[in-house]
């Protein structure tokens, strides 16, 4: 059985990891065993995420510059060697009415969330095509099945991530990957950090999730643990959400 879930020996890049959940599932990955790239835009944050993680590779781009990403992981995959393990959990949000939603805080979140995917998932899936395996793991919400003011726009993009997941897995999954998303409810996390301040917030929050609470980001590492290595071998254009069972109650 700890074979089954094992990833020593595999290497895993994981976009947007200087903090938040990036961060707490390279940890994660680690602990399982596999060797973990850091992704971001500022090597300085990268540098002290990957000390305080023991030893982290990094490797800086921009997801959102297509060019840029093929550089880097083509660059990469030539001088280190293979990536056998993606997650695209580069991400940012923005809240304003909808009726008032600037235009190019749409585009600026269509980039992020929705096209760094593709980027990044094209280039690293080109390496893992030859090899004729590999996992890739997007990241998408609970957001992707509900809504709530305030928000569209993002709702929107991490719909997006669930059904480019599928087009992935369709796509791919002759070809030895694995293509999934884990959908996370309402976490403590940067990007909440208004929301975990919200007295008023939090209270609905603990109303309306059935675990009661806001979840605390170590509780996605055994989905990405699990969806990373080869417990999940069949398992293919699936989104796994873990959100306190917010999903599936009124």
């Amino acid at each position: 059985m700890s074979e089954l879930f094992s990833l020593h020996g595999k290497r895993a890049l994981i976009t947007g990891s200087s903090q938040g959940i990036g961060y707490a599932l390279a940890q994660g990955l680690i602990d399982a065993g596999a060797q973990v790239v850091l992704n971001g835009r500022d090597k300085a944050k990268l540098a002290a995420a990957a000390e305080a993680l023991g030893g982290a590779e990094t490797l800086a781009f921009d997801a959102t510059d297509h060019d840029a990403v093929r550089a880097a992981v083509d660059g990469f995959e030539a001088d280190h060697g293979a990536i056998d393990i993606l997650v695209n959990n580069a991400g940012m949000q923005h809240r304003t009415e909808l009726e008032n939603f600037p235009a190019d805080a749409f585009e600026k979140l269509l980039q992020t969330n929705v096209a760094s995917v593709f980027h990044v998932g094209q280039a690293v899936a080109r390496h893992m095509i030859g090899r004729g395996a590999g996992k890739i793991i997007n990241i998408a919400s609970v957001q992707t099945a509900l809504a709530r003011p305030g928000i569209a726009p993002y709702t929107a993009t991490k719909g997006a991530v669930a059904n480019l997941t599928k087009g992935m897995a369709t796509d791919w999954a002759k070809h030895g990957l694995q293509c999934n998303a884990i959908a996370p409810g309402y976490f403590d996390t940067p990007l909440n950090a208004a929301l975990v301040a919200d007295p008023e917030f939090s209270a609905w929050l603990e109303k309306r999730t059935p675990a009661g609470r806001w979840g605390n980001v170590g509780e996605l590492v055994g989905a990405c643990v699990f969806l990373s290595s080869a417990a999940s071998s069949f398992v293919n254009g699936h989104c796994l959400y873990v959100d306190g069972g917010i999903t599936a109650s009124l």
